[in-house]
Parts: C-alpha cells; sequence; structure tokens
C-alpha cells in the first residue's frame, strides 16, 4: 500500500479531456466544459478522480474523462459530438449483458417472491383474456413469465426474447417443463430481432434501482413502437417514483459519526474524506423503516407506458412537497417506485409491485440519497424542493440524480404564522454501473 501511494505521489499529472458537460454537486467537486482539458492528479477510486482545471482542483467523475495526449485538444469536441464510435461501448453491453448471464442475477431476482408472485398474479389474473394471445417477454432471462404464461394461461405464442447467453438455458427450461409448443426463446438485443408477426401484449420485468436506472426502459420502449399491435397492452402499464425526507441515523452513525472519537481518539479531519466516499453517490439496497420517514411519500414521476418516449428519458423532472409530520433529523430522502399491470378484463382488478418500506422487501430495496450535512428539523416543518434523473450523455446505462430543497419553518411568533426558509441546499448524485 506505501508503495503504491509513493509511485501515486511521484507521478505526473495526467492529461484527460472531458467528454461532455458537468456540473458539480458539491464544493470539492469541479464543473466542466465538454472539451476541456483536465490534469488528474489522482484516483483514490474508479469513480472519482481528483483533477485540476484553470488551476482550481476538485472531484471529477471518471467516467466523464478521455485520456489523449497532448495536443489532442481541439479534436475533443470534433470527437465527442461527430464520432461516438470512438467510445468502445457506450452501452456497456458486453459487461450488462455478461452479467445476466450468469446465475448470480436470475438467483437473486428469482428468490424476490413479491417481485415473482407480482408477474405470476398478473398472468393468473388474466388468464382467460390471454388465451390465443401473442405474448412477448421481452428479458426474459430464465423464461419464468414464459412459462407462467405457458402453464397457467393458453396463449397461442409467447416469444421469450433474452439478449444473454443465458437464452441457451432458458430453452433447455422451456423444453424440461414440457412448455416448447407455446414459448419459443429468441436470443438478441430487443431492436435487432425479428418477430413473424405483432404482438398482443409486451411484458418485460425492466425496472432498475430508482426505477430507470441502466435503462433497459428504453428497449422496451422501441419494442413497443416496433411490435406491438394497436390496442395492445403494456406490462408494467405505468410505473411511479417515490420519494420521502428520511432520517438515517444507523447509516449516518457507522460512515460518519465514527470518526469522531474511535478509540478515545480525535479522527474529525477524516469526516470530509467519509463524506465524500460514502456520500457522494447514491446508497443502493438500502432498508428504510417506516418510522425514520419523516412525512408522507409522495410519486414525484409518473410514467405512462403507452405515451413515454425514447427521447423523454434525457431528463425527467419531478416536484415535492413535505409536510414535516414528526420532529427529528433529516440525513437525506430515499426513493423506491411503484409498477402497475392493468387488467385485460373489463373491470378487472389492477395489479401493483411496491418496492416501498409498507410493502414486503424486494431485491431493489430502496435507494438512500444523503444530504451532506444533517439538518434538525420539526413538526409542522416544510420540504419542498425539485427532483431531475437525467441520463449521461456519453455512458447510456448511467443517470445522475439531482435533488434542489427548501426547508420552510413556520414561528407562531411571526404574524400569522409566517413561513421562513430555514435551509436551501441542492446536490447531484451519480449512478453508475
Amino acid at each position: 500500500m506505501q508503495t503504491e501511494k509513493e509511485d501515486e505521489d511521484d507521478a505526473s499529472p495526467e492529461e484527460c479531456f472531458a467528454r461532455s458537460d458537468f456540473t458539480g454537486g458539491g464544493s470539492d467537486q469541479l464543473s466542466f466544459s465538454s472539451g476541456d482539458k483536465l490534469l488528474v492528479n489522482a484516483k483514490p477510486s474508479s469513480d472519482w478522480w481528483w483533477a485540476e482545471l484553470r488551476g482550481v482542483g476538485g472531484y471529477v467523475p471518471a467516467s466523464y474523462l478521455r485520456t489523449g495526449a497532448a495536443g489532442e485538444e481541439e479534436e475533443v469536441e470534433v470527437e465527442v459530438e461527430d464520432d461516438e464510435t470512438s467510445l468502445e461501448d457506450p452501452w456497456q453491453d458486453e459487461e450488462y449483458f455478461g452479467s445476466y448471464g450468469t446465475l448470480r442475477l436470475h438467483l437473486e431476482m428469482l428468490s424476490d417472491k413479491s417481485r415473482t408472485e407480482a408477474y405470476r398474479q398478473v398472468i393468473r389474473s388474466n388468464s382467460a383474456s390471454l388465451r390465443n394471445k401473442v405474448v412477448m417477454d421481452l428479458g426474459c432471462g430464465t423464461g419464468i413469465i414464459s412459462l407462467f404464461c405457458a402453464q397457467l394461461a393458453q396463449p397461442s405464442v409467447v416469444y421469450a426474447v433474452e439478449a444473454s447467453s443465458m437464452a441457451d438455458y432458458t430453452r433447455q427450461l422451456v423444453k424440461q417443463n414440457e412448455c416448447e409448443e407455446v414459448v419459443t426463446v429468441l436470443q438478441g438485443r430487443a431492436e435487432e430481432i425479428e418477430l413473424p408477426e405483432q404482438v398482443d401484449v409486451l411484458v418485460s420485468e425492466w425496472m432498475g434501482n430508482c426505477l430507470l436506472f441502466e435503462f433497459m426502459v428504453e428497449s422496451v420502449l422501441l419494442a413497443r413502437d416496433r411490435w406491438l399491435r394497436e390496442g395492445g397492452v403494456m406490462w408494467p402499464s405505468s410505473a411511479a417514483l417515490a420519494l420521502v425526507p428520511c432520517q438515517a441515523d444507523t447509516y449516518y452513525a457507522e460512515k460518519m459519526a465514527f470518526w469522531e472519537r474511535p478509540y478515545g481518539l480525535d479522527f474529525t479531519p477524516l469526516q470530509p474524506l467519509a463524506q465524500q466516499e460514502f456520500f457522494t453517490k447514491p446508497k443502493f439496497s438500502h432498508l428504510i423503516e417506516p418510522s425514520d420517514c419523516l412525512s408522507a411519500p409522495c410519486d414525484v414521476i409518473y410514467l405512462d407506458m403507452y405515451t413515454l418516449q425514447v427521447k423523454d428519458l434525457e431528463e425527467i423532472k419531478g416536484q415535492f412537497h413535505f409536510c414535516v409530520e414528526k420532529s427529528g433529523v433529516f440525513h437525506g430522502f430515499t426513493a423506491w417506485f411503484t409498477v402497475h399491470f392493468e387488467s385485460l378484463e373489463t373491470g378487472g382488478a389492477t395489479v401493483e409491485l411496491n418496492t416501498g418500506p409498507n410493502s414486503e422487501p424486494t431485491h431493489w430495496k430502496q435507494t438512500l440519497f444523503m444530504l451532506d450535512r444533517p439538518v434538525s428539523v420539526y413538526a409542522g416543518d416544510s420540504i419542498s424542493g425539485t427532483i431531475v434523473l437525467r441520463r449521461n450523455p456519453v455512458w447510456r446505462r448511467h443517470m445522475t440524480v439531482t435533488l434542489h430543497w427548501n426547508i420552510n419553518s413556520t414561528t407562531e411568533e411571526s404574524d400569522n404564522c409566517q413561513a421562513n426558509i430555514k435551509s436551501v441546499g441542492t446536490k447531484s448524485f451519480p449512478m453508475w454501473r
């Protein structure tokens, strides 16, 4: 470790160029424009590097930079704008589909009973209406939804589409479960596969952390526009992202308060580093206790899967207004999603899959966005603001979540219980594979 650090300190700064614009989310992050030349002095993690721009130092997201020799500066902007083929794989398909070619993720998803049973309930409750219908199961994985269709309903055919190498095993599973007369497995990307006919139902489990992460939803929308017949049904039919201001005492104590007096020693100089390392990115797989919610949650983003367009995914905005219901420490926001499956039958019940804290835990759990510094809030205060999900213009499965908030307190001493702005904040959280 010491030798590596010494080598790093002795190394000359590395020249890198910005692939696209970036706006820093804090005082220790640099903002830059496409084509800017930065000097990278250190790479403390694979995600964040320490760089210098025009004499100012700060953290920068590594995925926004490309290396290049001196003299290439003038060519960079042209390369970024006009020659995206210079990127080896902006979708990271080799890594993405490679991960779905192994059993680890499939075990996690199939072990998620809330998720899997929701899809089975959708098939079972619509079994009569699925008779003789043509179904596409996009991103079918091991084919569990296709097998549900074949066993619980009587569609004329199910096209099980899977881009990863798992498709070979899916064919074996279809045969093993005697469903080969109904289920046809097709290996390939949604953008490339060919079907012999239009489909009546397009079903997919496309949701990621914070609903959109990894953007499999784009493939679903492209398949919808190409293969879903007029009047056909999308499952899920709609989706919503929910948000709530919350306490996170345990996580804050583990990652930040720990450095105050470990073993009776003052380690507080490490707290800024801890903030950068642990609170700059969102915490996936967070399980929030309902008691840690400082107010009732609200849906901040709603997606209609019939009208949503691929271009809409570049930037999606939402607003929120929370009334604090109990006094506590405002550590951050927690997000989760809900999807709904409309019934094929007139008057039939809608099926809901909710990944929030008041439902059975799923493999997605929830996503926690920590503030840089906690704020004390009191019953009657309000927290309002905006959330923006901005897709990375270079790496298409990545995105940045930006939260802007105002905390208003109501003071009885002032006339008419006038609301006063107590705190204002903005923070951006990169979400990368």
